[in-house]
């Protein structure tokens, strides 16, 4: 039995800006997420945030800090993993992109945004040390997230 499997990688930054964080408007859904994306070929998953969050919000990132993972087992088999960063250190001006309208939202506004993806789960990892882990396991045949 081999212990190597398949793994799509990506990641996703929580951008903070005193009692603001920065929300996208992903093309494609109904409603609210934290800017990322894949991490691309020969590239460290450092440079990999960095490159989705100029890409995605106009802003180069510094200093980026991993809080923990969401991840699950897709129908093929192939392990997803979404790396969770956030910074509160970047320059640049903010601007959207092919991938969707980004802009900031007051920290007291968070819970009734209309967050998708569960967001507000992952606002437990990038916000406390409570949990460093969201994984989905299939129960009665459904996904069934939770917090580790």
């Amino acid at each position: 039995m081999s212990r190597k499997s398949e793994i799509e990688l990506t990641n996703m930054c929580l951008i903070c800006d005193g009692n603001k964080v920065l929300v996208q408007e992903k093309v494609g859904t109904n409603g609210l997420v934290f800017p990322g994306g894949h991490v691309e070929e020969g590239e460290s998953l450092l440079e990999s945030v960095v490159r989705e969050m100029k890409e995605e919000t106009g802003l180069t990132i510094e200093n980026p800090k991993i809080c923990g993972f969401k991840d699950w087992i897709q129908e093929d088999g192939t392990r997803y993993i979404v790396l969770l960063y956030k910074t509160h250190k970047f320059i640049g001006e903010l601007k959207s992109s092919d991938e969707g309208r980004v802009f900031w939202i007051d920290r007291a506004d968070i819970d009734s945004a209309n967050l998708i993806w569960n967001m507000k789960e992952l606002l437990e990892i990038f916000d406390t040390d409570l949990y460093s882990e969201f994984f989905f396991k299939i129960k009665d045949g459904k996904y069934k997230g939770e917090l580790m």
